[in-house]
């Protein structure tokens, strides 16, 4: 079996954390089950990533991801394993999704809930949002990101607004807040 479809499956067996709306743990599922049938509460992270001219880190999820495949998103963007902290999880995902890391602090904590609409598998989470900067090469893994861009914020407010359907589900929530926390 190949690295890339061995790495694909494992991460899809992998367990991770169900929580109850106060974000305690109540237990683990499989991944790919707690997306299904309407999807099961669970924690989740995402990493803000700004280099030294103000900008954004962007990736375009792999199309071939299980769900939201081939939309814009932040920098990076899992689940905590069962078992593992989320200051371990973030920190190894970063590497894992982009050959880099970096400090990251947590901004905030949000719950949303989002279906796919080509894959039926559901986001229901308590997401986790990280922020960092950074400023030199990134590797990003191929099975995890199609292309990367920097974006100007003025710029990519007025891109989503125009063009919402081009960005993930989570990452139009988090973006205002985001920005008003990196402004104050």
């Amino acid at each position: 079996m190949n690295n890339m479809i061995q790495e694909d499956e494992t991460q899809a067996k992998e367990e991770i954390i169900l929580v109850d709306e106060e974000d305690k743990p109540i237990g683990s599922e499989e991944k790919i089950k707690a997306h299904e049938d309407g999807g099961k509460l669970h924690r989740a992270f995402s990493i803000i990533i700004f280099n030294s001219r103000g900008q954004m880190l962007l990736q375009l999820r792999a199309r071939k991801k299980h769900h939201f495949g081939g939309l814009w998103t932040n920098a990076c963007c899992s689940h905590p394993r069962k078992g593992e902290d989320l200051e371990t999880a973030v920190h190894r995902k970063l590497k894992q999704e982009l050959g880099f890391d970096t400090d990251l602090k947590e901004l905030f904590k949000f719950t949303y809930k989002a279906t796919d609409p080509g894959s039926g598998l559901t986001e229901h989470e308590i997401d986790h949002v990280f922020l960092g900067t950074y400023d030199s090469d990134i590797k990003p893994n191929p099975d995890e990101v199609d292309e990367l861009k920097w974006a100007d914020t003025d710029e990519l407010k007025r891109d989503i607004e125009a063009h919402p359907e081009k960005y993930s589900p989570w990452f139009k929530i988090l973006i205002d807040r985001v920005l008003e926390a990196v402004k104050s």
